[in-house]
């Protein structure tokens, strides 16, 4: 028997694991596309698959007389891919494997990609059933939502022609989102320039253990950023030490958990207790929110002694202290962080090191201000600064039809009030509501944890009772 055989929506699970299968972190989505056209084609529904691989799914009504009502469901085709530092797996090839601990599915120490695979697994429950009532459908999944959202900002409008969008990429059961940050990615960039140290001693330093999280969801939980960690550590250090390499993170849409540098020294019992020491007020300092840090430094050998110069190790060093970091503003009207960045990635490139960033907010004037502040850090650093693409956020509207029908369909199918906010998160519906005119949009999804991390997991149990809002909010559309 399958693991998922003989449990409530069966075939929402048996989709995911079928999905999974298939490698689809950001930018590397052709295998997926390709799998879900053929997928589509295989059943005899119109099909669309466009320049940046999205795809639209189209199936009729299942009432003949219902001609114009056209409902949107719409999710993402990508994950973040990121797995533990021991963990041995490919995420070009290697499928994911789901493990189920009671009521959540896990993945063997990687992303699980429930963010947001399992959208799609019920979008295609949804469209291979015979037996559930529904308006004209059609699915949009997107491209590279993860890395840039630039599959929606490539989408042509014109092929799609509802006015009501359900999409599935939120990550609370009962929350029924209704409006979004914007944001995108900027980064300084610091060109190398080395010197033969003179120094005896090669260490490493390095950080891990890290809770890490979403970027923008789990931003407000105060945990640590392991970059931002490393570059404390290495300002206390930096009269002792050249320094050779230095790296954190991996996806700027992850809190960071772990990063590491190289440096050489004369003083390494100097240095060691330095970094000892000031590891243990750290440790102190996130206690709470990150009880698995760890700061180790150990002595390693290096094939040369070539490391960067004393002005860029400054310049390097200073970058990663003076960016700003974590939730910086706070709605004075509700309980919700309006303003945030996160140093996701400290990269290593072979001429230079790029320091990348991920800054969100409600409010564009904040945002756009944030990126001037960020131009400035860098004309005193003397280096370079680089923007990345920039998506706008989604606008809590006045009036929403599909908004109160998912109120009211959420209150007829379990009793309770659904309730409505915004987060601070980018979805696509805010490039959506500016592709479609007068577009009427609700998110919601069901209970995931700990996503973008190798902890990621999916309830089960609220994954079946979203599955079955969706259908019902189907069934009342348009009565």
């Amino acid at each position: 028997m399958g693991k998922f055989d003989n449990i409530k929506a069966e075939k929402v699970f048996k989709n995911f694991e079928m999905i999974n299968q298939i490698p689809r972190c950001s930018k590397e989505e052709e295998r997926i596309s390709n799998f879900l056209k053929e997928w589509a084609e295989k059943r005899n529904f119109e099909v669309v698959q466009d320049e940046a691989k999205n795809i639209i799914i189209k199936k009729p009504a299942t009432d003949p007389t219902s001609k114009d009502a056209t409902v949107i469901l719409q999710g993402h085709m990508d994950m973040v891919c990121e797995k533990n530092s021991d963990k041995v797996h490919d995420f070009s090839k290697d499928p994911i494997k789901l493990v189920i601990k009671e009521d959540y599915i896990y993945a063997d120490n990687t992303t699980l990609g429930a963010d947001n695979g399992i959208a799609l697994a019920m979008f295609m429950a949804i469209l291979e059933s015979e037996d559930i009532s529904h308006p004209n459908l059609e699915v949009l999944i997107t491209t590279d939502e993860e890395t840039g959202m630039t599959g929606v900002l490539n989408l042509d409008p014109s092929n799609l022609k509802g006015k009501t969008l359900i999409n599935l990429d939120s990550e609370e059961e009962g929350q029924l989102t209704a409006g979004c940050a914007g944001g995108g990615r900027l980064s300084l960039k610091i060109n190398k320039d080395f010197k033969e140290s003179n120094l005896k001693k090669a260490c490493k330093i390095f950080i891990g253990g890290l809770s890490g999280g979403h970027s923008g969801i789990d931003i407000d939980k105060e945990r640590g950023n392991s970059n931002k960690l490393l570059g404390r550590i290495l300002y206390e250090i930096e009269d002792e030490v050249d320094l050779k390499e230095v790296f954190g993170g991996s996806k700027t849409n992850a809190i960071p958990r772990e990063a590491e540098a190289v440096v050489l020294t004369d003083n390494y019992d100097v240095v060691s207790k330095k970094v000892n020491a000031l590891a243990e007020l750290i440790k102190k300092e996130f206690q709470v929110t990150d009880p698995n840090l760890s700061v180790k430094i150990q002595e390693v050998d290096v094939e040369d002694k070539k490391v960067l110069t004393d002005e860029i190790k400054k310049k390097v060093i200073r970058g990663i202290n003076l960016i700003k970091n974590g939730p910086m503003k706070k709605s004075t009207e509700i309980d919700l962080i309006i303003f945030s960045n996160n140093l996701g990635v400290v990269k290593e490139n072979d001429d230079s090191i790029e320091l990348i960033c991920a800054p969100r907010s409600s409010i564009e004037s904040v945002l756009k201000n944030f990126r001037h502040e960020m131009k400035q850090l860098s004309q005193v650093l003397d280096i370079e600064y680089n923007e990345g693409n920039f998506y706008p956020g989604w606008e809590y509207a006045s009036q929403s039809y599909i908004r109160e029908l998912c109120k009211k369909t959420y209150k007829e199918t379990f009793g309770d009030e659904a309730e409505v906010s915004a987060i601070h998160a980018g979805l696509e519906c805010g490039f959506l509501s500016e592709k479609i005119e007068n577009l009427d949009a609700i998110s919601f999804g069901p209970n995931m944890y700990d996503v973008h991390t190798p902890d990621e997991h999916l309830s089960i149990g609220s994954t079946q009772r979203t599955y079955k809002l969706l259908c019902n909010i189907l069934e009342n559309y348009g009565k």
